[in-house]
């Protein structure tokens, strides 16, 4: 292979480029260049998976499943990328649904970019994705920070533009996790600074601690551990940029989005297990259901924060099901 390579590469040439040398060379020679040769046009266009927002933030995206089938948007937690829906992508990819999944700005293959890591930008940049792939009838679900997302997006610019079907929180954290005079049940402070403090003395050690226990359940009596499940959740969180991670803190916890509840319309499924050891559900799917006119309350008992991987198997049927009912 011959040319000049002197030129800078953008994020997104790196981050495929990347993802890609570690298959290089685990194959032999001849199949790297046979593959390269012989390349399909537009194989390239796999760079088009991201948008620029306005304020000029590449977000990464995935895009499986028939253009002209119902889409599904999927918005993730803090501090994870898409890849935490593979479960679900890969479910409802397979039933015929169009299935849409971005990295929030500051986490997985999105720009680490320095400001707007908050709850308006989160939810604008799911706009500019659905705007971009011009999503209508959509299904929108969103998991723990990526419901205060869903719940932002769905109530400023997915009802509003008339783009949305329905609309699912799986333990979500609106309308507010802080504890105030106004929200006397909610978490303290000192909770969250606890986080931040954890994050910024060691973030590769606080994120195994927190997958490895509250997470998923597994610091629970007799729990099923998985060590894949645990490195896959450390993995993302550590493609992400300290700095959004670090404020991303504030926006899942400080945000107040009763106002965004009372704003949806759409048919909305709340969802969470009853020992989420990280959104207590009392104070925030119970209130959710309550604030949303047309929402449909499931609790699971039993099931942690991050049961739609360790109980994907029961998780999916009925989302499935409230998506066709």
């Amino acid at each position: 292979m011959t040319g000049d390579f002197s030129l800078p590469m953008s994020r997104r040439q790196a981050l495929f480029a990347g993802a890609a040398m570690p298959f290089a060379f685990a194959m032999p020679a001849y199949a790297t260049e046979r593959q390269i040769l012989n390349a399909p046009e537009g194989a390239s266009q796999m760079a088009q998976e991201f948008v620029t927002t306005k304020d000029g933030v590449e977000i990464f995206y995935k895009d499986w499943g028939p253009k002209d089938a119902q889409p599904i948007v999927f918005h993730h937690g803090w501090p994870l990328s898409s890849d935490d829906w593979d479960a679900q992508l890969l479910f409802f990819v397979y039933k015929g649904y169009r299935v849409v999944a971005h990295d929030r700005r500051g986490h997985g293959r999105s720009t680490q970019v320095s400001g707007g890591n908050d709850m308006d930008h989160y939810a604008a940049d799911a706009s500019a994705v659905v705007e971009h792939l011009d999503l209508r009838n959509a299904i929108h679900i969103g998991h723990s920070t990526g419901g205060g997302e869903v719940a932002r997006y769905v109530a400023r610019y997915g009802e509003p533009q008339g783009r949305v079907a329905k609309a699912i929180l799986v333990s979500s954290v609106p309308p507010l996790m802080l504890k105030t005079p106004r929200n006397p049940d909610g978490t303290p402070i000192e909770v969250f600074n606890g986080y931040r403090q954890a994050l910024a003395a060691n973030r590769a050690q606080f994120y195994l601690d927190v997958a490895s226990g509250p997470f998923y359940g597994f610091n629970r009596p007799g729990a099923k551990v998985s060590q894949g499940i645990i490195f896959n959740w450390w993995r993302q969180g550590m493609m992400g940029g300290a700095k959004s991670h670090y404020e991303g803190i504030k926006a899942f916890s400080e945000t107040n989005q009763t106002d965004d509840l009372k704003a949806i319309t759409v048919p909305t499924l709340v969802t969470q297990g009853s020992d989420d050891q990280i959104v207590p559900y009392k104070d925030a799917s119970l209130l959710q259901a309550k604030l949303i006119k047309n929402s449909t309350l499931k609790i699971y008992n039993g099931y942690p924060h991050g049961m739609l991987t360790t109980h994907a198997d029961v998780i999916n049927p009925d989302l499935l099901a409230f998506i066709q009912g």
